[in-house]
């Protein structure tokens, strides 16, 4: 009996139960549906559901759960499977379809287990109405909180304007402000910094008068041409690099800066200007671009040296070594090892073809500058206009053609030697310059300003007698006391006789490697014909005269028939060169000897069995002295053209 009332009363506590939660469903202010996703149907729905979609309960079981939630069908399927798999799910945008007209919702959704499967519940809110209320909410909780509230607010922006103080304090970039009358508004520390004004100095000021009124150069910059007041015109924010603002001690003060215009309600109030002191990094970057202006300088001059050295190493006097055993050869290598330790100036003096530069050479590589270059420049060969240009340099635009900077002689020879070749032959007005450097060891490039030091070891060659240059004041005595520093004298041929065998077997190696002729030999009696020739022409000679006979080489022997014509051709003059001559005399001896070469050779000057070739000099040294002489090497092809005809 009592066991039959507890269940009774058990029944009627679960109807009673049931009934609350039935009533909680269909009251809840939030619209719900309990929809089996399976099956795509509604199987219950609340008066908030029925009131939100305007359908009555019975009708919302007609309708399919897809139906409700056409718009966005996917983001539906999506969310149930997620609740399904999940227990819950929630989307806080999902439009429905109510009366052609969609309404996003925000949707939670919770699985049940019911009769041995799930179904869903959703809850359903209205996002702009809960929107309404959240605003409502708000409107009333500050009309309720009072001016205590307020007041807190109040505490709350204070503190915010405390902050960004304290941001502006801290800032690294200086930071000013103007108004759209471009007067100064406020200022911040790292801005005082900076322009060495106090902020209540700048206040109230035209900011453009009192730092930035003038440019670089000192010319004045009109505030319409202001990017700052610029910002006020176009609403735009303006940005400069490397411009200038004026301190307060009256210095430039290089600054990169932004002017950003200040609206208010879309009318532009003033600007803020950022800007950085820039001074430290110009200054890297000018010394940044000198060094890679040296260093592109010393790349050209490098290339130069590189030329210079491959032109010279094809030159006629490419071997290093001074060949002899003659007293006069072992004299001038005992000057050599005297003088190549120090820098002393030395003057090479003897007749062309002697080897003037060959000693040159060897004073250089032996000296502590022979990891430097040994620059050699041929006085004869340069034109008077050139003179500067070629052994200072010039800039761009110095001079008609001048179309980039060159580097001079002087310049490529720092460190290292300066060979002067025939300097007799530099002319008198511009010996003073080439002394000037000699003395000072500094110069200016033609065009340029800038002045240039050098450290030059000077080494001069001469075939002309220069104290009687200077006598006849064609040559200045300074330069000549400032070049005759060590003199050596090159021995000629003539007076080194015993050397002519080396020479000969030196030139006929050469030579032989060169045409490929192996093999050949120079007979005893050759040698001594060789020996007894005047050689006029010296070493050049010499070698010009056994390169020749190589070429011509039918056998294993070298001949040498043309030297006993030479030397009757040349036995007069050769004679008088024993004895004193004049200046008349000496100029006499030089044209006759050019008149013979020159008929001999058809008038031809340069190249193979030139005239040049066959007195052994030099066809600049020869050209130079049919000019001086006054020969027309014309009368001779002509007079060759008109036998043959």
């Amino acid at each position: 009996m009592q066991t039959a009332i507890n269940h009774d009363y058990a029944d009627s506590e679960i109807n009673s139960r049931h009934n609350i939660y039935e009533q909680l469903f269909l009251q809840a202010c939030h619209a719900q549906l309990i929809i089996d996703p399976l099956a795509n149907s509604v199987l219950s729905s609340n008066q908030s559901a029925q009131t939100l979609f305007h359908l009555t309960a019975e009708a919302l079981q007609k309708v399919s759960a897809s139906q409700l939630f056409t718009p966005s069908l996917g983001e539906l399927i999506v969310l149930s499977e997620e609740a399904l798999a999940e227990g819950h799910a929630w989307n806080g945008a999902l439009a429905v379809a109510i009366n052609h007209q969609e309404i996003t919702l925000e949707i939670t959704v919770t699985a049940i287990e019911y009769d041995q499967r799930k179904i869903l519940l959703f809850v359903l809110i209205d996002s702009n109405d809960l929107q309404h209320k959240r605003e409502n909410s708000d409107a009333n909780q500050h009309y309720q909180s009072g001016m205590g509230h307020w007041n807190k607010v109040t505490r709350v922006f204070q503190e915010f304007e405390r902050e960004n103080q304290l941001i502006l304090d801290a800032a690294g970039e200086g930071i000013y402000g103007v108004d759209v009358n471009g007067i100064t508004t406020f200022m911040n520390p790292a801005a005082e910094n900076i322009l060495g004004y106090r902020a209540e100095e700048l206040a109230g000021t035209d900011m453009h008068k009192m730092i930035h009124h003038s440019h670089l150069d000192g010319s004045h910059f009109d505030s319409c041409d202001c990017p700052i007041l610029e910002a006020f015109r176009d609403g735009v924010v303006h940005t400069v690099e490397k411009d200038v603002f004026w301190s307060k001690s009256g210095q430039p003060v290089y600054v990169d800066y932004t002017s950003t215009p200040i609206k208010d309600n879309g009318v532009i109030v003033g600007a803020v200007i950022v800007f950085r002191d820039v001074t430290q990094k110009i200054a890297d970057e000018q010394k940044l671009l000198s060094a890679l202006n040296e260093v592109e300088q010393l790349k050209n001059r490098l290339e130069l040296e590189k030329a210079y050295l491959q032109e010279e190493i094809k030159s006629e006097f490419n071997h290093h070594q001074i060949i002899g055993n003659s007293t006069a050869i072992k004299d001038i290598i005992q000057k050599i090892q005297m003088v190549a330790p120090t820098d002393a100036t030395v003057l090479i003096h003897g007749e062309s073809g002697t080897g003037k530069e060959l000693i040159a050479r060897a004073i250089h590589e032996t000296s502590r500058r022979c990891d430097r270059p040994l620059i050699r420049v041929n006085c004869a060969a340069i034109p008077a206009e050139l003179f500067e240009s070629e052994f200072f340099g010039h800039i761009k635009g110095a001079f008609t053609g001048a179309a980039s900077d060159r580097t001079g002689r002087f310049e490529l020879a720092d460190k290292g030697t300066l060979f002067l070749d025939e300097v007799g032959e530099i002319p008198l007005h511009l010996q003073s310059k080439l002394l000037r450097v000699l003395q000072e060891q500094q110069f200016e490039r033609v065009g340029g300003s800038k002045t240039h030091t050098t450290d030059v070891r000077i080494i001069a060659a001469t075939n002309k007698d220069l104290l009687e240059k200077v006598r006849q004041g064609s040559f200045r005595e300074d330069l000549y006391f400032r070049l005759n520093v060590f003199p050596i004298s090159s021995v000629p041929l003539r007076q080194r006789i015993d050397d002519i065998p080396l020479l000969a077997q030196h030139f006929l190696k050469r030579s032989s490697t060169r045409t490929n002729k192996l093999g050949l030999k120079i007979p005893l009696s050759e040698l001594e014909n060789l020996k007894n020739y005047s050689w006029p022409g010296n070493i050049r000679e010499l070698e010009n005269i056994i390169e020749r006979q190589v070429i011509l080489s039918q056998g294993e022997k070298l001949r040498f028939p043309e030297l006993k014509h030479m030397e009757e051709t040349s036995t007069k003059p050769a004679q008088a060169v024993n004895q004193l001559l004049n200046e008349n005399q000496f100029k006499d001896y030089q044209r006759s000897n050019i008149l013979s070469a020159l008929e001999k050779c058809q008038g031809k000057v340069f190249g193979h069995n030139g005239a040049a070739e066959l007195l052994g000099i030099k066809p600049t040294t020869l050209s130079s002295r049919i000019k001086k002489l006054k020969i027309d090497p014309k009368k001779f092809r002509s007079t060759s053209t008109e036998h043959h005809d």
